[in-house]
């Protein structure tokens, strides 16, 4: 998969919306000592865009994602590192937008995607993504199920080295429906996913009720965890990993990461963004390329 296989590998790194603090994040975090001479780094975007309005940055962000992906294509980088868009200001300006997820698995036609988040104490990926609450239990599905879970037991195994990885599949309901009495979602979906699964990946285990697994998680009972919606596995990630997180796309044809915050208008130009979580998006991004 690698293309440059130097020690120093090259990366496509996006700035996302200029509003935000996408310029600011990238520029000191490819400046940070721990990144020195790591790799070559390749920013697509503008320092700011203080004058354009939402719509224009919004409609610049995407451009900034098209031209890195052609980038990837032509094989001029090795990864791609993207910067935080917004999706409301995207969809306002007219282009339909669900994340950089869904909008990379479409130019490559990828058919099965996945968000896998990762920090040195957690390890989760997520069965649906962007979408309503009352719409989740809809969107989950046996192969729904089944595709994430292999997706990151396959992740586990190519990147991280970890021959029988360990993973647990959250249920959806509390207490993973008491039996029906919340939902059962756990016996006609889940359970069964779970099951086709174990034939082929021997340490996955579930459905287990989201605030139990969690937990496991993080004492390393488990090597990940797959959870039905974002919420659900986010909220305790983001508050045990914040500005350390990265999010990880599986099934593309090339690897992605990104940090996991938003665009943060609120503080942008002002120097307050903690670049963390882009310089660990930019680290694991060179670790799985020399890893390929």
């Amino acid at each position: 998969m690698p293309i440059s296989r130097t020690d120093r590998p090259t990366i496509c790194v996006t700035v996302g919306d200029p509003r935000g603090i996408g310029p600011e994040v990238v520029r000191n975090a490819i400046a940070h000592p721990s990144l020195k001479n790591k790799a070559n780094f390749l920013v697509i975007g503008k320092a700011s865009a203080a004058r354009k309005t939402s719509l224009e940055s919004a409609r610049e962000s995407v451009e900034f994602i098209d031209a890195a992906f052609e980038l990837i294509i032509k094989k001029k980088a090795d990864a791609l590192v993207t910067g935080p868009v917004s999706k409301e200001a995207i969809n306002s300006s007219g282009i339909k937008f669900k994340g950089h997820t869904e909008y990379l698995a479409d130019l490559c036609g990828s058919p099965r995607i996945a968000m896998m988040f990762i920090s040195d104490k957690l390890k989760l990926s997520l069965v649906t993504r962007h979408m309503a609450l009352s719409e989740v239990s809809r969107a989950i599905s046996i192969k729904a199920v089944y595709d994430t879970a292999e997706l990151t037991c396959k992740a586990l195994k190519d990147w991280f080295w970890i021959n029988n990885p360990k993973v647990g599949i959250s249920g959806l309901n509390p207490h993973c429906g008491e039996g029906g009495l919340f939902g059962g979602e756990e016996e006609t979906v889940i359970r069964p996913a779970v099951e086709k699964l174990s034939n082929y990946f021997k340490g996955v285990a579930g459905p287990i009720p989201a605030d139990t697994l969690l937990y496991e998680i993080y004492n390393k009972r488990y090597d990940a965890a797959v959870c039905m919606y974002h919420d659900q596995g986010l909220a305790a990630f983001k508050m045990i990993s914040r500005n350390k997180g990265v999010n990880l796309t599986l099934g593309l044809p090339f690897i992605r990461t990104s940090p996991d915050h938003g665009t943060a208008f609120d503080i942008a130009g002002k120097s307050k963004a903690d670049p963390g979580s882009m310089i660990e998006a930019l680290k694991l991004a060179i670790r799985l390329v020399k890893a390929c």
